[in-house]
């Protein structure tokens, strides 16, 4: 798939269909955009599991924190990463071990990895690189 644009339809329909997101990079800090984002997410609908190894067994927003993808012991429909693009490919290759995979993998803002992307792409996974759910929403309307 070409990532550098995406069909309006193609997010919308992810953005409908997704009820579970794993918020990989999720931070206690409310300055922080992970922080924002769970918060709206939360705030529409959305069951978030934050995922940050440094804040396992805490909580954050009143969601349980694990410390790994491997942690979450419930089918996920979307990993949404906050994680530098240099990791995307590592992330994959969690995502990838994951049973059952999830639909989506999200990468935020500045997140992009086509190789990686590919990967995901290949085992039937969607992704989204570069958006922000946050941003996505409000723009389509949902």
């Amino acid at each position: 798939m070409n990532h550098d644009r995406y069909d309006d339809a193609y997010i919308s329909d992810i953005l409908t269909r997704t009820r579970t997101i794993a918020l990989l990079g999720a931070s206690p800090n409310a300055a922080r955009p992970s922080h924002g984002v769970m918060r709206f997410l939360l705030s529409r609908g959305y069951k978030v599991i934050p995922v940050n190894p440094g804040q396992a067994g805490k909580e954050i927003l009143g969601q349980p924190v694990v410390g790994r993808l491997a942690e979450i012991g419930e089918p996920v429909d979307m990993i949404d990463v906050f994680r530098a693009a240099e990791y995307l490919d590592a992330v994959v290759d969690e995502v990838l071990q994951m049973k059952p995979l999830p639909k989506v993998l999200w990468g935020q803002l500045t997140v992009r990895d086509d190789a990686a992307a590919g990967r995901a792409e290949a085992a039937g996974i969607k992704v989204v690189m570069d958006r922000c759910p946050a941003i996505e929403i409000p723009r389509l309307g949902l």
